[in-house]
């Protein structure tokens, strides 16, 4: 499988029934077709915490990163981070840290976020909240450290000379 295939899952009722427009996923898709990856796969699901978990499971086999835009909130029916946990076989914490402080540096109001990025096998799930803006600078803070991190997934665990300059 492609180090660089995508698949991009916006979670959102409202999206879903057709009362209100997607902006984030497309907004997501361009942001990542922007820096190098193929998306191959898009799909908009309800908050539903067994659907999101199907979805994620199928796209693991499919592709080697699935970014979620929503559900990530405080609110009931935010529960992607849940289902997002259900499937994972590891937490990678730094990730959303990161997020959440380039978004904290803008807005207080990145704290309330709990997206999560988890390893599946050999892919990675990313959790962005739902608002196209937050969606887009949560992306761009770790948009240039999910490759490194797909080539890990895939074994090539050669550190480069830059690497090994970076201390």
């Amino acid at each position: 499988m492609n180090v660089n295939t995508a698949a991009v899952l916006t979670i959102s009722d409202s999206a879903f029934h057709g009362t209100r427009k997607d902006l984030s996923g497309p907004a997501i898709v361009q942001e990542l077709r922007r820096a190098g990856f193929q998306v191959t796969l898009t799909a908009i699901l309800p908050d539903e915490s067994d659907q999101i978990q199907q979805k994620l499971l199928e796209c693991c086999r499919q592709v080697r990163l699935v970014v979620t835009v929503g559900g990530t909130g405080i609110t009931r029916r935010d529960v992607t981070p849940e289902a997002t946990s259900a499937v994972a076989e590891r937490l990678i914490d730094g990730i959303p840290e990161r997020m959440r402080a380039v978004g904290g540096a803008k807005t207080p109001f990145a704290a309330l976020s709990r997206g999560l990025c988890v390893l599946r096998g050999e892919s990675l799930i990313l959790n962005l909240p739902g608002s196209p803006k937050a969606a887009l600078e949560s992306l761009q803070a770790v948009v240039e450290i999910l490759p490194h991190a797909l080539e890990l997934l895939s074994g090539n665990t050669e550190h480069s000379e830059r690497d090994a300059n970076e201390d």
